[in-house]
């Protein structure tokens, strides 16, 4: 370097360090770093990842260094001690849910939607250090018996906190995850069979199916009813349906996508298009004649009040939409379940108590109920479990075999009722 270029290079660096902020001792502070005028004290400020403003303080320059050195290593070997015994539940779940890159879209919007609704603003606020396993209990006993949430809206509030804590344990945030146990714990309190969804029986599915039948009220439901109950495909697969997978030269339905209605950051709702559920969910369901009777009645309806135009994601032509040619959702079908089953119900009992015999009543259930309800009659006539389980889109066999356990406990008690009616041994 000659002798010219050399001091060139030091009058800038002069330069520089003369504009350079400097402490009560003419030491240069770093980036970050100051020093208080009124008590001498020094500060660093720093930026964390989730883009909050943090401070440290310290009575000398050499220990602030220290702590932004011990700062920078535990923030390297993933050990945010910042937050450390200070974090909040929603820390560690906002935490949680930046890491988990491979959940589908309207998963993580559920996932995010549950969170938000029941535990952001109340649990959510507790220090995570001080959360124990009462503390959960207490919190789920509160949202089953004081919220009016249903068991399976807990396990699912469950699904998304057991993780988050667990996540916090790997991170030396806390020991242990205080959500261990809890939900095994309220089953066993509660009954295991609490909220399982039972099957309608025979003589209520005939009864659901013939009163929309003849209901002039409901009998524009009787297309998705009747392949509701006759594919046992869920209700975001059937709402998917377009009338190109339909096969009726081969009577059979491809399976190959779903409709999801989900609940999105902005608070409002709306349709998306996804894969179905599991690998298992993409499948061939061959045609019963009473369906597909149903898909060319809902046709020829269509052609009189209009085919779908909602375009979601790119598709259209869906099987399935209402008189303005959108989707149905979801829950307007579980509405409608609900008020076609209480107006049978109600003439029902009037007009068995007419007759002198016992009313055959419908319980409470769903579109998913239906799903059981479809599986529950096809066990009662097939014994193969993978045949089922292909045609239900199971991904595991076990799924199947408890219902088709259920099934057949149903069929046996049955079968010795009709041996106690038609026989003389005793």
């Amino acid at each position: 370097m000659s002798d010219g270029i050399c001091d060139l290079f030091l009058l800038e660096r002069w330069c520089n360090m003369s504009k350079s902020r400097k402490d009560s001792k003419g030491r240069v502070l770093r980036k970050g770093e100051s020093q208080r005028k009124n008590d001498g004290r020094y500060i660093y400020q720093y930026t964390d990842p989730n883009g909050k403003r943090h401070v440290i303080y310290a009575n000398d320059l050499l220990e602030l260094r220290e702590k932004e050195k011990d700062l920078i290593r535990n923030q390297l070997d993933g050990l945010d001690s910042y937050c450390n015994g200070k974090v909040t539940l929603n820390y560690v779940f906002d935490r949680y849910i930046s890491t988990k890159y491979d959940l589908k879209e309207h998963t993580r919007a559920n996932y995010k939607y549950m969170y938000n609704h029941f535990v952001r603003d109340t649990f959510g606020k507790r220090r995570i250090d001080e959360i124990k396993y009462s503390d959960v209990k207490f919190f789920y006993y509160s949202l089953l018996n004081e919220a009016g949430i249903k068991a399976n809206t807990l396990d699912n509030i469950h699904t998304v906190l057991h993780p988050a804590f667990q996540m916090a344990v790997r991170d030396n945030i806390i020991r242990n995850n205080p959500s261990s146990g809890v939900m095994a714990e309220i089953n066993k309190k509660e009954g295991k069979n609490k909220g399982i969804r039972h099957a309608l029986t025979l003589e209520q599915q005939r009864a659901f199916l013939n009163y929309v039948a003849n209901s002039p009220v409901y009998i524009h439901w009787l297309p998705l009813f009747t392949a509701l109950f006759g594919t046992g495909c869920r209700i975001g697969e059937m709402l998917g349906l377009h009338w190109e997978d339909i096969d009726y030269a081969n009577k059979t339905i491809s399976i190959n996508h779903t409709a999801i209605y989900r609940f999105m950051e902005n608070g409002k709702s709306e349709f998306h298009i996804s894969t179905p559920k599991t690998e298992a969910g993409i499948r061939i369901i061959p045609m019963l004649d009473a369906v597909e009777q149903a898909f060319r009645d809902e046709y020829e309806a269509q052609k009189e009040t209009g085919f779908n135009i909602q375009v979601v994601d790119g598709m259209s032509g869906f099987v399935f939409c209402n008189k303005d040619g959108n989707i149905h959702k979801p829950s307007v079908i579980n509405l409608a379940i609900k008020r076609i089953y209480e107006a049978y119900n109600a003439e029902e009992i009037i007009k068995a108590k007419r007759e002198s015999r016992r009313p055959v009543l419908i319980p409470h259930f769903s579109c998913h109920h239906i799903r059981h309800t479809f599986c529950t009659r096809f066990c009662e006539n097939e014994t193969n479990l993978k045949v089922i389980q292909s045609i239900m889109g199971h991904a595991n066999i076990e799924t199947t075999m408890d219902i088709y356990a259920e099934a057949t406990e149903i069929k046996k008690k049955e079968a010795m009722k009709a041996l106690e009616n038609n026989s003389d041994i005793f």
